[in-house]
């Protein structure tokens, strides 16, 4: 079995060392990589073709953000888990719409940050649970319900069902055991649901959710 290949960003090495040490102890993770910087973050990017990169948000010189956005661009198969002190959302909708798959805060334990690789990894949108509250009452003074009423009426009912599930933050794994499918049968109606309505990113999925009602503030 394939493990998952990492790449660590962070400008501290203490940081670093710690990560290296906690996912190297995982059977299934190996780490390919560290990077002390953007900079050195795209170029060990393209050198060792990690599955994720595990990113620090705020380094000196190219920051996290910026990384995310030229890695994607050389090679959209690579997944983003950005890593970050910040819970507030100046950098979180600005990360996903980069390209990142998920937002972990520092702060969290280290068998919630190993679940998140997984999830990421397994092509699932990762958000860290103490952040939602906060986010959705900021982004729902904002939005207008309604006008996306005829996209959403495109879809089958399983599409609404997964589509549900996918904004409750269950992983593709999770919602396969729930309603009885396969892993890659939820991947398909995932990639289905994205195509129907005109959504290219997770960032977009997420406000998509909001919109519908799908995430509210007890979620």
């Amino acid at each position: 079995m394939s493990k998952i290949r990492v790449l660590i960003a962070d400008d501290h090495a203490i940081v670093r060392e710690g990560l290296r040490t906690l996912l190297q102890a995982q059977t299934d993770i190996e780490v390919v990589g560290e990077a002390i910087n953007g900079e050195d973050a795209v170029s060990k990017a393209k050198e060792t073709q990690p599955d994720i990169v595990l990113m620090d948000i705020t380094m000196p010189g190219m920051n996290g953000l910026e990384a995310t956005q030229h890695i994607k661009r050389s090679n959209p198969v690579v997944k983003v888990l950005a890593l970050t002190m910040h819970e507030g959302d100046e950098y979180f909708f600005k990360i996903l719409e980069a390209g990142a798959s998920g937002y972990f805060i520092k702060g969290g334990y280290s068998s919630e940050l190993v679940s998140a690789l997984r999830s990421v990894y397994q092509g699932d949108v990762f958000i860290y649970p103490s952040m939602t509250k906060k986010l959705l009452s900021d982004y729902l003074q904002r939005v207008k319900v309604g006008h996306d009423t005829e996209s959403y009426d495109g879809l089958t009912g399983r599409e609404r069902e997964v589509l549900k599930l996918i904004a409750e933050g269950y992983t593709s794994q999770e919602i396969a055991d729930r309603l009885t499918l396969s892993v890659a049968t939820v991947q398909t109606h995932r990639a289905h649901i994205m195509a129907k309505l005109s959504l290219r990113s997770p960032a977009e999925l997420i406000k998509y959710a909001i919109r519908r009602g799908f995430i509210t503030l007890d979620t």
